[in-house]
């Protein structure tokens, strides 16, 4: 299982899961589907994987611009800069119960379930 997210302000979470590998083609889709949902002016802080900087993904920068979406990128190597890793640990490691690795089913339904309740039932305060 692979996923997808972008973590709003308030720990609210715009995400998708996938069963495969995660490439920059499935990146773009993503952003594409998560510039379609917004209406206002929005910028997204992404880390420097490499499906971020390939150059298939660069090359959409400009037309996520025209559609009020702004790409920066944290500086290199600042993991710490990086609050949606923390969300990633906090969900691998605390919030799905041991019980959802007892299969594959199992873990798609808690994950895709802990991932429903980001922002509401689990939170995390950065402050």
């Amino acid at each position: 299982m692979s996923v997808l997210g972008f973590m709003i302000p308030c720990c609210k979470l715009y995400s998708k899961t996938y069963e495969q590998t995660i490439n920059s083609d499935i990146a773009i889709e993503f952003m594409d589907d998560f510039a379609n949902q917004t209406s206002k002016r929005t910028v997204v802080i992404l880390d420097n994987a490499p499906i971020h900087k390939s150059k298939k993904f660069i090359a959409h920068i400009a037309h996520w611009r025209e559609q009020d979406l702004f790409i920066y990128f944290l500086p290199p190597y600042s993991p710490e800069l990086n609050k949606i890793e923390i969300l990633w640990r906090f969900i691998k490691y605390q919030w799905i119960p041991l019980d959802a690795y007892r299969n594959f089913q199992n873990l798609k339904e808690r994950l895709n379930e802990t991932l429903l309740l980001v922002g509401s039932k689990h939170i995390i305060k950065y402050y």
